[in-house]
């Protein structure tokens, strides 16, 4: 599906009816990744309409020149739920890059949210003040090393438990994204919202998640839980056994808390 937001068509995904969630993909991702991990809850769960956008510079979205600031990003997006859902109430939810603008959301929009869901977010974009977790393997799997290529052997610090299953999971849906981003907008776009984004006006009162990694040493745990009195409804789930693919490596338990934010969402949006 298209969306016409300024001069930017956005590409994205829907399905199912009912109260809207966006669904924000990380950074050089598209919207294949959330995709993969959310859908499958909703095989048996009805009610939602999902919402999957490519960001701009990524996936089928193209992004133009003039996209210069984390600032444009937020905005695009607000505009984007505002033709496609307009004057609706909605849950965000957002995975690492995602994160960021989902909390952007909440920055703006806490009034039209009965919702949020942040998993391995990016807090602190300042890469001199992350406070990262030692990575070390949990699980080793020969045939996982053994696959690897070349271009792959940074997953050896990416997978805290590896497998065949998901590396041929990543590839469908990580890698082949990473190969179509735009490489300049990446190296053009500033990292930094120009206000706090971690610094609400007001705490947020809808149920939130936060899904984390022990082992995560791309955007760790410590930032996120520093967030927590900003978020009285929510729960911060830290799981072992778990990088920055989280939602790959486990799998099970990604979605057994998932579908207990979803009913606690359920619950409060009536």
């Amino acid at each position: 599906m298209e969306c016409q937001v300024r001069d930017i068509t956005i590409h994205y995904e829907e399905m199912g009816s009912g109260r809207p969630l966006l669904l924000l993909h990380g950074w050089a991702c598209d919207n294949r990744h959330m995709i993969h991990a959310f859908e499958p809850l909703f095989a048996e769960r009805r009610g939602w309409r999902r919402i999957y956008p490519d960001l701009p510079g990524m996936g089928k979205t193209r992004a133009a020149d003039w996209i210069t600031q984390q600032d444009q990003m937020l905005e695009l997006m607000i505009e984007f739920m505002d033709t496609v859902a307009p004057g609706e109430r909605l849950a965000v939810a957002g995975t690492s890059y995602g994160g960021i603008l989902a909390r952007g959301f909440v920055h703006f929009r806490s009034e039209q949210l009965d919702g949020l869901l942040l998993n391995v977010p990016a807090v602190e974009q300042d890469a001199t003040k992350l406070h990262l977790p030692h990575f070390f393997t949990v699980r080793e799997d020969a045939d996982f090393l053994a696959a690897l290529t070349a271009e792959e052997q940074y997953m050896r610090e990416l997978f805290a438990a590896q497998s065949v299953e998901a590396l041929a999971q990543f590839r469908q849906v990580l890698s082949a994204a990473f190969a179509i981003a735009d490489p300049a907008f990446a190296q053009r776009l500033q990292r930094k919202f120009s206000f706090d984004v971690n610094a609400l006006p007001k705490p947020f009162p809808a149920p939130t998640l936060f899904l984390v990694g022990r082992q995560d040493n791309k955007c760790g745990y410590r930032e996120a839980y520093q967030l927590l009195d900003n978020y009285p409804r929510a729960s911060f789930v830290l799981l072992d056994r778990s990088g920055h693919v989280l939602e790959i490596e486990q799998k099970v338990l990604f979605r057994a808390v998932v579908n207990e934010w979803l009913n606690r969402v359920e619950e409060y949006g009536g």
